[in-house]
Formats: structure tokens, sequence, C-alpha cells
């Protein structure tokens, strides 16, 4: 938005446009800094300025006030950026698909907007061409919540490519919401990993003082260069400050916070390692860098859904639901209960070839269908415990088994299998 009124006619006599350098003098003293847009919700009398340290104040402009140009914003035609290399340096590759942490504050024009290309994303954060030769493009430019099996499958035979290509690693700038989502497809489609598949975002844009994008980012690639890791993981800062950042698992992590900086968990499990400045240490057992050739297994069936069960949940909803689809994914109560109403249903389902499938919607414990009476009615009709799977990774993990196979014995044997983690037999609290 514009300035308007007194204030917009002080900045036009003073030359000024947004994003160029200004000093504002007042009584009470001078404040330089960038020239932010006006925002909807500011005085009219208020001007943002963006100061050296990173944070925004809004100055009152009064009519004593003085308005002087510092410096002119740089167009984007004079801003020469070309991607250095660095042999010297092991090579990551950096799959950009969008969401906060691809997004940055530019500060010739003080917005922030979605890195374009492998140079905007890189020079995001230019501390990562201290640590590794970077190798740099934006598949996507999309938030996370728009991500479907196609862009898994795409991304999933783009890091296999990476790998078998000599990087060292590869790390996916991705949008929080839905990460849990992707790092389970990977986590399954992806065979024999020469390096760790790093899924990395953020919670606060980078025009914010408060933002985690860049020390996450440096995190993953350290992860990337110095670390032993043959794994899809997740990283994000471990607590609100910025102490250190996480490793979690791709398979058993989960967002458990909608605004905080460390609101991603592993959940039944402890954290794979945790990074504090340059240094990566491991807390739990985990996968190696593997030799030879990547392979993908991208098949994955989208006749899939998810459910949680509710209290008052209609057979007749569920029976619709069930008509239309290959596989289910039932969130069921406590130790993985629905209600009597349901297990009819249930049963005429999968006696119609709908594999069923039963999870927590408590996250922390595993399912136990033999306790009470409702849960061994659940199994005679055939449905499948899945142990302490998350409901999402369950989701994602029947996907991809009906896109390797048809048969429902074989479909029932791969998902008890343990195949990247998913299922943890020692559950920590």
């Amino acid at each position: 938005m514009r300035y308007s009124g007194q204030v917009g006619r002080a900045l036009e006599e003073a030359g000024v446009d947004v994003g160029d350098e200004i000093e504002v003098s007042k009584k009470d003293g001078a404040h330089r800094g960038v020239l932010m847009p006006h925002h909807d919700f500011s005085d009219p009398s208020v001007v943002t300025l963006k100061l050296a340290s990173g944070y925004n104040i809004g100055l009152e402009l009064r009519p004593d006030s003085k308005v002087r140009l510092v410096s002119k914003k740089e167009t984007k035609d004079s801003v020469n950026r070309s991607m250095p290399e660095d042999p010297s340096k092991k090579k990551v590759a950096f799959l950009s698909t969008g969401g906060t942490i691809a997004s940055y504050v530019d500060y010739r024009t003080g917005a922030v907007h979605p890195a374009k290309s492998a140079e905007e994303l890189v020079f995001s954060a230019p501390e990562l061409l201290d640590l590794c030769d970077v190798k740099a493009r934006v598949l996507y430019s999309i938030y996370s919540e728009n991500m479907d099996v196609a862009h898994w499958q795409e991304l999933a035979k783009a890091a296999a490519d990476e790998l078998n290509s000599g990087v060292s690693g590869v790390i996916i700038p991705h949008g929080t919401d839905t990460m849990g989502f992707t790092s389970a497809a990977l986590s399954f489609m992806l065979k024999g990993l020469t390096g760790p598949v790093v899924c990395v975002g953020s919670q606060r844009s980078s025009d914010r003082p408060s933002s985690d994008a860049t020390m996450n980012l440096l995190a993953a690639t350290r992860v990337c260069v110095d670390a032993d890791l043959g794994e899809v993981v997740v990283i994000m800062h471990g607590d609100v400050s910025d102490d250190h950042c996480v490793v979690h698992r791709g398979t058993k992590v989960r967002k458990m916070h909608s605004s905080r900086r460390d609101a991603f968990r592993s959940v039944n499990t402890e954290p794979i390692a945790r990074i504090e400045g340059a240094k990566v240490t491991f807390t739990a057992d985990h996968g190696k860098r593997n030799k030879g050739q990547v392979e993908v297994m991208e098949s994955m069936s989208k006749r899939v859904c998810m459910l949680q069960f509710y209290p008052g949940f209609e057979p007749e909803h569920f029976d619709m639901i069930a008509d239309n689809v290959d596989g289910m994914i039932i969130a069921g109560t406590g130790l993985g209960h629905v209600s009597d109403r349901l297990v009819e249903s249930m049963a005429k389902a999968i006696n119609n070839d709908v594999f069923i499938a039963i999870t927590s919607q408590c996250l922390y414990g595993a399912v136990n269908l033999n306790v009470y009476s409702t849960g061994r009615d659940m199994i005679s009709a055939g449905a499948v415990p899945l142990e302490d799977m998350l409901p999402e990774t369950a989701y994602v993990k029947l996907m991809w088994a009906l896109g390797q196979t048809q048969d429902r014995n074989e479909a029932k044997r791969i998902m008890l299998s343990n195949i990247a983690g998913e299922i943890t037999s020692r559950r920590s609290v």
C-alpha cells in the first residue's frame, strides 16, 4: 500500500520511495532504516522502517518531523547475483517447493516474496555458501496444503536423481503444515539412500526478527555435509529460542503447534539427532549412508482416505465413503475404537475388498484392539491395527502399499512391516 495524505506528501518532497533507506528526524532523535510499505492497519500518520537490526518500527510523522533520503533502493536490473561454485566443498542439492521458508525479505523493496529462482533461494540465506557448494532449483512455489501425490512422486524422483549424481545430501524447503505427509511419502518411496533427504521449514517469515528460516537451513546443511545419515528426515527448531535444531525421522514427526518455532515433535520415539552450531550429535539409532544407486518406488493409489471417528458418526456416511475408496485409515478413540454401530459397516466394506486399518487419535501410545469387546469385533470384521503408527503416516503408507500390490494379504504384510521406522516397539514418554 502507498502512503497518502501528509505523510505521502512529505515522502514525495524528499524524493523517497518504498525500499529506499531514509532517516526520520524528530525531537527525540533520528532513526534510519528501509522504508516499508504502508499497511492497512497502520495509522495514516505512521511510517514503518526496517532497522539494520531487522526489527520494524513505526514512527509518527508530525509537521516538525524531517525526512531525508539516505540511499535509493537498487533496481532489480542493477543487482547481479551469480551462483558461486567451489569444487573444494561438498555439493548439496536444494529442491524448493514453497512455503514460508522459501520466502524472504527483499531489502530493496521492503517486501516479502517467494524465491522464484535458484539464486534467490540460496541468497535468502547466503551463509549456506560457506558450508557447501550449492546446487539449487525451484520445483514448485505453492502452499503446502496444495501438495498432492504427483508432487511427492516428482520430489522423490528429483531427490534420487540428485543423490545419484553425487551430491552429499538433498534439502527440500517446504511449508510446515503438510511437511509430515511429504516426509512420510518420501520415506517409503526412496530406497538405498546415499545421503540424507531433509525436509525443512520455518514458522516465521524472513521479514521477522524471530525468523527461524536461516538457522533451520544451516542445520539441514550441516547434516548433509557432516553426518553419516541415510534417511528422510525433518529438521526444525528444538525449542523456542535459537539454542539448537533437532532431526526427526520422516515417518514419526508431527506438527504439534500452529505457530511456535519448536512446533515439531518426534512421536513415540526420540529425535534422531541434535544440531548445536556446527556440531551434530546423534541421539538415537539411524540409517547410515548406503552405497550404490538410490531407487525410487513411487507408485501410489489415490483411492485411500483417512477418517477420524467421532461420537455420532453415522454408518450411512461411512458406507458412502467406503463405496468410493480402496483403502481407509481410521483414527479411532483411545486404543483405536469406533462405535458398535460402525462395526457392521466396516465388515461390509472389508467384504467388498476395502482395506481398513486402525490408528489412534491419541498419537502417543499404540492401538490395542484386544482389550475391549468392540476392538475384538473390529478384528473379527477384518480391520488391521497399526500399532503406534501416526495416522498421517499410515494414510501415506497405505497409498504406497496399494500402489505396490492389489493383493490384500500382501498389502497387510506391507502395512505391518516396519519399512522406514514408522513402527516402534519401545516408545518414549
